[in-house]
């Protein structure tokens, strides 16, 4: 007989934003609706005593660790019955949170005290960093490129009761002056727009890069989406736990050779390659490094983390043939284990898992551009509640299918929770299940079914359905 059982389990955090934070787009009480919303609020940021120069490059001798300032944001939050998301403009064109209502969770890594570090070291275009958080665009270079603190600017371009659409726009016409020799020189012309949008019955966020080209010659650039993710984390201290998954449907990954010793716990494949076992978890990362997807991401259209001391979880969706890369990076497990006061004792060391989806395979292989030419990157991301793995992912459901001579087991969450489904898994001709199943937003949704013996077929397909018959996913798992 088959089953449905609930799928949650694990610590609950407490979902009230902290005071100090002023993060004034907090979770509220509002009723539920089918209805999105746009509005404008602010929130307030501490770094460490800096100074800039009229070009962004950091002025020799400024920073003062001992000193915290307080830097006020404007911000525009987008809201419906399950999400929460803030984004911020001005420092990086930015989605800065995005909270999960039905767990209260925040899903990506704001850090609290902002601290500048590779001063003078040539590793980044402006040689200097400083890590904000949450999902941005970088371009034209990689490495953050040169817009992560520059302003974006905002607009509205479609505020209905169903959906709201905002843009976030930038033109490199702009160069550094000493920038390292290992970026590009001068501006590119390159245009971007990123496009947010959040829909009524969506617990998805949809997003949209366009990277157009308007003069008359092919330009040199690169282009990566980066997410600092920590799934599943109190809105008042989020980070990523020592419970965190790399999810990826990879095989293996290479290192540049400074990080050759992330890849000291894993089998070697050859050719540069491990395979990617134990680096998936946060736990295993011994110290800060890259490790890239090898050769790329080979087809797969989905990736992000999984906190599994709550099992819940941010999936980027996106077609990965436009962004075949994926880099990973954490400071290193040791990371989590700093918790000292950041605005007693700020460090740059913090607990976060940052993935990168970039049009080439790999930092400083770079892409090309041509006159006129457009790019374009589409994204969904989608908080996921109640999963241990993924395996397949599109636009409408994230699932987590596996079968074993016993029986088929699933798990997976609805993007529309609150669309009727049909959920259908058949060994052959055998129906296995076949049943009418409602989304659980809060828990996720998790079928089991036993497979009869001597039955033919060595696959079982899983196949959801709207109630009218629309497909939404179909998949097939191996019995092993």
């Amino acid at each position: 007989m088959a089953t449905q059982v609930p799928a949650r389990s694990g610590v609950r955090f407490a979902a009230a934003l902290s005071a100090a934070f002023a993060f004034h787009s907090a979770v509220d009480a509002a009723p539920i609706s089918d209805s999105v919303s746009l509005s404008e609020s602010s929130i307030s940021w501490s770094t460490v005593k800096y100074a800039t120069s009229a070009e962004s490059g950091f002025v020799s001798g400024s920073l003062d660790k001992k000193t915290i300032v307080d830097r006020t944001f404007k911000t525009h939050v987008l809201e419906n019955r399950y999400l929460k998301v803030t984004l911020v403009p001005e420092f990086g064109g930015r989605i800065l949170s995005i909270i999960y209502k039905p767990t209260g969770h925040e899903q990506l890594y704001r850090t609290e005290v902002g601290v500048p570090y590779g001063i003078s070291a040539g590793n980044f275009y402006y040689d200097w960093l400083m890590v904000y958080g949450g999902i941005f665009p970088t371009f034209p270079d990689p490495e953050h490129g040169r817009t992560w603190l520059k302003p974006w600017d905002f607009k509205i371009v479609k505020e209905s009761a169903q959906e709201v659409t905002v843009s976030m726009s930038l033109k490199d016409d702009f160069a550094y002056s000493a920038a390292p020799a290992q970026f590009l020189k001068g501006a590119t012309g390159i245009e971007a727009t990123y496009y947010v949008t959040l829909k009524a019955d969506r617990a998805a966020l949809d997003t949209r890069v366009l990277l157009r080209n308007p003069q008359d010659k092919t330009v040199d650039y690169e282009y990566w989406t980066c997410m600092t993710l920590a799934p599943g984390s109190d809105p008042n201290n989020p980070k990523t736990t020592g419970g965190a998954e790399i999810i990826a449907p990879i095989q293996a990954y290479s290192t540049p050779a400074w990080s050759a010793n992330l890849s000291e716990g894993d089998e070697s494949l050859g050719l540069g390659r491990s395979r990617f076992e134990k680096l998936r978890y946060f736990k295993n990362w011994p110290t800060m490094g890259i490790a890239y997807a090898a050769p790329d991401m080979q087809g797969g259209n989905f990736w992000g983390v999984i906190n599994h001391d709550n099992e819940e979880g941010i999936i980027r969706i996106a077609d990965n043939r436009v962004t075949p890369g994926l880099k990973m990076w954490t400071w290193g497990f040791p990371s989590f284990t700093n918790e000292a006061d950041a605005r007693k004792d700020p460090s740059e060391a913090r607990p976060y898992v940052e993935l990168w989806a970039g049009v080439s395979d790999q930092f400083f292989h770079r892409a090309k551009l041509p006159a006129g030419g457009e790019v374009s990157v589409t994204e969904t991301y989608s908080p996921i509640v109640g999963m241990s793995n993924a395996t397949d992912a599109n636009e409408n459901i994230v699932i987590n299918l596996s079968a074993a001579a016993s029986g088929v087991n699933l798990q997976f969450f609805s993007i529309e929770p609150a669309a009727p489904l049909r959920v259908t898994l058949k060994r052959g001709d055998a129906i296995l299940f076949n049943d009418a199943v409602k989304a659980n937003p809060k828990n996720g949704n998790r079928i089991s079914a036993p497979i009869p013996a001597g039955g033919s077929g060595e696959q079982v397909r899983l196949t959801i359905m709207t109630a009218d018959g629309r497909e939404l996913i179909a998949a097939e798992t191996r019995i092993r």
